[in-house]
């Protein structure tokens, strides 16, 4: 799936204007609704990875800096709020959207257009990284891998989903 909607470079929002903190908190509401929601099937959360979702889209539209800073704020929030994510996964949770913020800005501004395979890209970059630490972290690479094992229909929907809404989004 290629489309021909150029992202020529992720609008680089400055985090110094109330402009780009409107964009993430926007951004924010969607990643509380979307874990809420998928917080009432049972193991959603796990299954889903929603809390993941709209910081691929805001990496790849807005650049790394408002990716991190949704990737840092939504957990907390999350936690605050609802008390999920648990505590303890918390660190590896940001650090996970923290890789994907990056990643998701870097193929953007290497693909200058709107990449499904870019995207795929980034999503298995993170998960792979990220479970990889998750696994020293934890002593266990079973449990740091559980993402692949549990998760796979979360990554795809960021795969997918992402591509669709990323298009729909810089058309």
């Amino acid at each position: 799936m290629k489309a021909n909607v150029s992202v020529a470079k992720p609008m680089m929002l400055s985090l110094s204007d109330t402009r780009s903190w409107g964009i993430v908190s926007l951004f924010l509401v969607g990643s509380i609704v979307l874990p809420q929601v998928c917080h009432l099937i049972p193991g959603g959360g796990l299954a889903w990875l929603p809390i993941y979702f709209f910081t691929l889209i805001i990496s790849y539209i807005y650049g790394w800096k408002a990716g991190i800073a949704l990737a840092v704020t939504a957990p907390i929030v999350n936690f605050a709020l609802f008390g999920m994510p648990d505590a303890s996964s918390l660190p590896i949770i940001e650090i996970k959207g923290i890789l994907l913020a990056v990643a998701a800005s870097y193929v953007a501004i290497r693909a200058r257009k709107v990449s499904f395979l870019g995207i795929l890209g980034a999503v298995v970059f993170y998960q792979g990284i990220g479970s990889s630490i998750e696994s020293l972290v934890d002593g266990s690479l079973y449990a740091g891998f559980q993402d692949f094992k549990i998760g796979y229909p979360g990554m795809l929907l960021q795969a997918i989903g992402g591509y669709f809404v990323i298009r729909l989004l810089t058309k």
